[in-house]
């Protein structure tokens, strides 16, 4: 909860009312995949389709209810919940917000801090991986519950599964505004009822509660090592979504997330899981669909339609989460420019990602229809989930100590344990690699190398931009030299650049070719800062370089990298003193340099990346609605760089 958030009451009673609605807000958004895993879970562990499958005995039953619970408790309430959510980007939580602390402190950590930079990418490059497999997944699971209430209907579970997805990627335009509204009493509804028919089956085996207890879970593994260890391939899926906690932090604020996972979520999922291995004590056969199972026939087809609704709010979850990380990461270098269409006015989180959204609807479908089953893909979406969850855990240790100078010794011992229980699962999970398991590693290695290639890239198109463009000092010494024959028209000119040291490209061209020039011209340099939003206020900084004689004036304008770069908007917060009153903003005519790409003879990259890297420019969203230009006021002029 911020203190924004706090404000907007008056009083204690006008507080809580304010906390239980971003509460009720969170419990709609966070934790809509961590809370449909009952659905799959306890049913994939089993599963005799399994390549490892675990034997159905009373042992087992115990030991895998006490793994599933301890692994809730370590993985989600000790490192995201107590640790990792302590650790923010001026309140922006994920894997991305340790990222940009990575990077802004890497002089502090040197190379280090680097490496584990790069580490983060590829964890944020699984997570694209996550988005694709768990609409695909949570839906399937859901439809699959048609074959409990009717066998006739299992040839209808793939049809109906597209015919959801496809609906649910083609609102995505829309925006979620109205229909987040109902999210959150969905879910409530959707975490007592499973709490509930949880405790129906718990009350026909009441021994299972004893599964609370670790020494089952420790028992299991140390007595039944090599069936726990494969169980643990599947025993993963019950804290899919952790993530989802940590990097909506910054919508719901640390104190809402927690009280929505302690108060309702953990409980809820808790008693699901442990009623479902009471129902599989009770009759082997139930493994089949122990979560549907839990229901009486009466009520199984509203339990499908209520999943249903859940598992295609946990998809919208990781769908907008898969904007947000587009977003960042473009913002931040590593993709380029995308086209942006922010869906709500009253909140900016809310983005839409045209590119990002078709791509992941075909890869969704494909999934479906190449898989088939719930339990196929389980698999594959182990994988995705405890890379992410083992390199966040790994930053948060390497962040925390830089951040708070926690003592080695002391983060040693808890990086140990809790890396200890990740790369457990890590490991389990490698077991599955030929039956799906290289899945998200292929979609993660293909998004962190487009990723990697586009930030090398970028990198030489601005050193070879640089040097053509030459200073700014030898620019404005020509400018003067040529001031006979170089026209100057009346008004204000806008030309975007990557700084004050250069001469932009469109500025250099219209000089050199058109021989003319503007009575006031402005360079604009766009800085994107490894903080989520600047303050309006500390947005611009004039500079006029010493040309004020010449008509020049430097400006910069800092953004955050959750911002939208509006840089009319941002102008238009200059103070007229400080410019002497001479823009004229409103009538200001603003020019872009656009850059065509040719793979050149230069050792810079391999020709494969070279290749690459001009592939993926093609993406690239265009400047003007990027920056918020005015389409009858813009003016492109291009050049072309060799890479």
């Amino acid at each position: 909860m911020t203190s924004r958030e706090e404000e907007t009451g008056h009083g204690p009673g006008a507080r809580d009312v304010v906390r239980l609605a971003v509460v009720v807000g969170a419990l709609g958004v966070v934790f809509g995949d961590i809370g449909t895993s009952p659905i799959y879970t306890m049913q994939t562990v089993f599963s005799p389709a399994d390549p490892h499958p675990v034997p159905v005995s009373v042992d087992n039953v115990f030991g895998v209810a006490s793994l599933i619970f301890w692994s809730v408790m370590i993985i989600v309430t000790v490192t995201y919940v107590l640790l990792a959510m302590r650790v923010d980007n001026q309140g922006e939580g994920g894997i991305m917000a340790l990222i940009t602390l990575l990077r802004r402190w890497s002089t502090r950590g040197g190379r280090t801090a680097g490496v584990l930079a790069a580490l983060g990418i590829f964890g944020a490059a699984l997570f694209f991986g996550d988005s694709m497999i768990t609409p695909a997944i949570s839906v399937l699971s859901a439809i699959e519950g048609l074959k409990i209430v009717n066998p006739d209907l299992e040839g209808v579970i793939i049809p109906v599964t597209a015919v959801i997805i496809v609906a649910l990627f083609m609102v995505q335009r829309r925006g979620t505004a109205a229909v987040g509204r109902v999210f959150g009493p969905i879910m409530i509804a959707w975490f007592l009822v499973i709490a509930v028919f949880g405790i129906a089956g718990i009350t026909h085996h009441p021994d299972i509660l004893k599964a609370l207890s670790p020494t089952y879970a420790l028992g299991f593994l140390a007595g039944h090592f090599g069936i726990a260890f494969f169980a643990l391939a599947a025993i993963v899926l019950s804290v899919t979504g952790a993530e989802a906690l940590y990097a909506d932090m910054g919508h719901f604020g640390r104190r809402a997330i927690t009280r929505g996972w302690l108060g309702l979520v953990l409980p809820a999922c808790v008693l699901s899981y442990l009623g479902q291995g009471a129902l599989i004590l009770e009759d082997p056969a139930n493994i089949s669909s122990p979560f549907f199972l839990l229901a009486p026939g009466w009520a199984r087809l509203p339990l499908v339609i209520l999943a249903t609704a859940a598992t295609v709010i946990a998809s919208q979850a990781v769908i907008t989460g898969a904007y947000s990380v587009a977003s960042q990461a473009a913002e931040l270098g590593y993709l380029p420019r995308l086209r942006i269409a922010h869906t709500s006015e009253a909140t900016m989180g809310q983005i839409y990602v045209p590119w990002i959204n078709w791509l992941l609807m075909v890869s969704v479908l494909t999934l479906v229809f190449a898989f088939q089953t719930s339990a196929a893909l389980a698999y594959a979406f182990g994988m995705a989930v405890t890379g992410t969850i083992t390199i966040t855990t790994l930053l948060y240790f390497y962040v925390a100590h830089l951040k708070w100078g926690t003592p080695r010794w002391l983060l040693g011992i808890g990086a140990f344990l809790l890396l200890g229980v990740d790369l457990l699962f890590v490991a389990a999970n490698l077991t599955k690699l030929v039956h799906g398991a290289w899945l998200p590693l292929l979609i993660g290695l293909t998004a962190f190398t487009i990723m990697t290639t586009w930030q090398r890239g970028r990198q030489i198109v601005t050193a070879e931009r640089e040097r053509s463009e030459g200073t700014l000092p030898e620019f404005v010494e020509q400018l003067r030299e040529t001031a006979a024959t170089t026209a100057t028209v009346p008004g204000t000119a806008v030309f975007l650049n990557r700084g004050k040291q250069t001469a932009p490209l469109a500025l250099r061209a219209n000089l050199e070719h058109n021989h003319v020039r503007h009575e006031h011209v402005v360079i604009m340099s766009i800085e994107t800062d490894t903080v989520p939003r600047v303050p309006a206020e500390e947005r611009i900084t004039v500079d006029d370089l010493g040309y004020t004689d010449d008509g020049i004036t430097h400006v910069t304008a800092r953004f955050g990298y959750m911002d939208t770069p509006d840089v009319p908007a941002a102008l238009h917060t200059l103070d007229p003193a400080v410019t002497e009153g001479q823009l004229d903003l409103d009538n200001a005519t603003y020019f872009l340099s656009t850059i065509e790409l040719r793979r050149g003879p230069a050792p810079t990259m391999a020709s494969w990346r070279k290749r690459l890297f001009i592939a993926t420019s093609y993406i690239t969203a265009d400047a003007a609605a990027h920056f918020g230009l005015p389409r009858d006021r813009t003016i492109i002029m291009g050049s072309h760089i060799d890479v």
